[in-house]
């Protein structure tokens, strides 16, 4: 089934897509390299569905550097310590244009546009007692000296007792909102969970009078406990540390997905992290220039477990220069079908090296099953029908292969390679008697 055959349920009720440039380009990466990637993803992706480009972290830092953050780095700050994009890696910036030459390119091209942004207040704007917009407050008055992120040194968190604090943000999301942001991925947030931050943030966006959608991070030991209040303030909250191109962190994924898998819907979107897939690590935080290092069946079991738990899809991967066979993965209609038309998500099955998740689809009569296997060499699953849903009258379709799969009415015969998966479509066959 195409997408011109099937259209994308409304935007609320279906998880973001995009790129982001951290796995790539890490701190550094410039306006050139965002308009390359955006304009790939409107050849290539976003008839798929992909449709949100996002600059990561420091595009107000002209001397960024991969493998780390500079200490005191020369943020590039406006008037009243708002962040402005470093010219020397932004040039449509300069003169005040902010990211709204970018965002109005972007756009151009039927895309939506995003960027990330720390927790707080710049450091150098607190030394500087820097005006807070539209108030007598100073950026020393509001920030909260004691709440610091421990991996990066640019900002101090806000004092939320002062209220020059709530206008602090008001001030940064209007910038936003007049430069074209569609999305703001909020970092320093969850660990530990910064409740009266993401509640000012929050506010501030809803005030800025554009509907900017807000993602939480990193997400690392995130608890349910805390689900009624990232409902309430963000569209997508991540749910672990940074994921990288290691089996073990995916592997880690199936517990935390099984958890967050029933919630997830309309009201928000548990996210398990970037896609370390294709060209990664050119300039990145993490590794040297690479291609994933994933076998192909662990970047299968990657996408199948991020589709069928209905996670928000950011690929981290330079598009342009990626494999076609990555690409390929990402633009699979039948298999993006289960992340953008299916409920009742769960997992059903997992003992020793066989994990088993299922779902339904919002046709009312189509199915899903996703067989996983953790062993370390290819294994035979003899997988009874009735433990994923199935009956002796479906005809069962392995998506990512688009190839039909005998069965002998009793059982499902799954013979996967190496930590592989395969994806299942599952319907009455009405061929059978």
């Amino acid at each position: 089934m195409t997408r011109s055959a099937r259209p994308l349920p409304a935007r609320h009720l279906r998880p973001p897509m995009g790129w982001n440039s951290w796995d790539c380009y890490g701190t550094t990466v410039t306006e050139e390299e965002v308009l390359a990637n955006a304009g790939f993803m409107r050849e290539h992706l976003l008839p798929h569905g992909w449709d949100t480009v996002v600059v990561d972290i420091q595009w107000y830092e002209p001397t960024a550097r991969a493998h780390g953050y500079n200490p005191d780095a020369p943020l590039v700050l406006d008037g009243h310590g708002r962040q402005l994009p470093a010219p020397n890696r932004f040039p449509s910036a300069t003169d005040g244009a902010g990211f709204g030459p970018l965002a109005a390119r972007v756009h151009g091209m039927g895309l939506r546009f995003g960027l990330h942004i720390m927790r707080g207040i710049p450091r150098r704007a607190v030394e500087a007692a820097l005006p807070v917009l539209g108030t007598e407050f100073t950026a020393a008055d509001v920030a909260d000296t004691d709440s610091v992120c421990p991996w990066n040194s640019d900002n101090y968190g806000l004092n939320h007792d002062h209220p020059g604090a709530q206008a602090y943000y008001d001030a940064q999301v209007a910038q936003f909102a007049a430069w074209g942001v569609d999305f703001v991925k909020a970092d320093d947030m969850l660990f530990p969970y910064h409740e009266r931050e993401i509640a000012a943030y929050a506010r501030a966006i809803e005030r800025s009078g554009r509907p900017i959608e807000l993602s939480l991070s990193p997400g690392t030991d995130m608890s349910l406990a805390r689900l009624d209040h990232l409902r309430e303030h963000a569209t997508m909250w991540r749910v672990c540390d940074d994921l990288w191109d290691r089996w073990e962190d995916v592997e880690a994924q199936f517990a935390r997905m099984a958890r967050w898998a029933p919630w997830q819907g309309e009201r928000g979107w548990a996210d398990a992290d970037m896609l370390p897939l294709g060209h990664i690590g050119i300039r990145a935080e993490r590794g040297a220039d690479r291609q994933c290092a994933l076998t192909h069946p662990e970047q299968v079991s990657l996408l199948t477990l991020w589709l069928i738990s209905r996670s928000p899809l950011m690929m981290g991967g330079d598009l342009p220069t990626s494999p076609p066979g990555t690409i390929a993965l990402l633009t699979n209609d039948e298999a993006l079908d289960v992340l953008w038309h299916s409920t009742g998500n769960q997992e059903v099955l997992r003992e020793r090296d066989l994990v088993l998740w299922t779902a339904r689809d919002t046709d009312g009569h189509t199915r899903y099953a996703a067989v996983f296997s953790l062993a370390d060499e290819e294994r035979r699953f003899e997988v009874p029908l009735g433990a994923v849903g199935a009956t002796s009258r479906d005809r069962v379709r392995e998506v990512w292969t688009g190839t039909d799969t005998a069965h002998d009415g009793r059982q499902l015969v799954a013979v996967l390679p190496a930590h592989g998966a395969a994806l299942y479509r599952l319907a009455e066959d009405s061929r059978r008697e």
